[in-house]
């Protein structure tokens, strides 16, 4: 797992439903966390930058739903690249609880884009070569 991509998150309030577990769109939500400290930590393109020209939306997101997280408890949070294309990338995910045991998995696919100065039109664009060599090391055969 040296290639993966790995932060923490314990489970707050804000994140639950009435039943005390994580509301499934919090999820969703983590996952973008993840993605953006992923660029600003490991990529060395932070968001607040980015999005003065460019963008990375997803544009595709495959999410399993596999065991309830609960108010409390600490997630630890998995991303990795399973596919670096020119422009796009296919990034695989996890969280998991304290005892390793998969709370959510899935795939989500990135696109990077150019984003014209009025800001009306978003065409896709190559990722520079700098970029890929940053991103490189985070690629696995590890698919869900």
């Amino acid at each position: 797992m040296s290639n993966h991509f790995i932060k923490e998150e314990k489970i707050r309030f804000q994140h639950v439903d009435y039943a005390g577990i994580v509301f499934y769109p919090r999820f969703l939500e983590m996952l973008n966390a993840l993605v953006e400290d992923w660029f600003e930590e490991a990529l060395e393109r932070p968001f607040a930058t980015i999005h003065e020209t460019n963008g990375i939306p997803t544009v595709d997101l495959k999410v399993q739903f596999k065991k309830a997280a609960r108010l409390g408890e600490i997630l630890t949070k998995h991303l990795w690249v399973t596919n670096l294309g020119s422009a796009s990338m296919v990034c695989g995910f996890r969280f998991e609880d304290e005892q390793g045991k998969t709370c959510l998995e899935g795939e989500v696919t990135l696109v990077n884009v150019a984003i014209s100065k009025n800001r009306e039109s978003i065409k896709s664009e190559p990722f520079s070569e700098d970029m890929k060599q940053k991103i490189t090391p985070f690629l696995s055969e590890n698919r869900l």
